[in-house]
């Protein structure tokens, strides 16, 4: 069985938590943000997409 996480989310909560969970879609994601929004520093938030980061080599050459 293969990895099917796209979305990584690592976050700190206004009382210093800290959440790490992953999403396989982007409306799953958006709902997350939504419902936890209230606890959740969104200037410390952190989305990674995995499915940009997969070549990185080609990344460099855009650039």
């Amino acid at each position: 069985m293969g990895n099917t996480c796209r979305f990584v989310v690592n976050a700190v909560g206004k009382g210093g938590e800290t959440y790490y969970t992953h999403f396989s879609s982007k409306q799953e994601l958006d709902q997350w943000v939504s419902e936890n929004q209230e606890k959740l520093s969104m200037d410390k938030l952190k989305i990674v997409d995995k499915n940009k980061q997969r070549n990185p080599i080609l990344r460099l050459f855009s650039l």
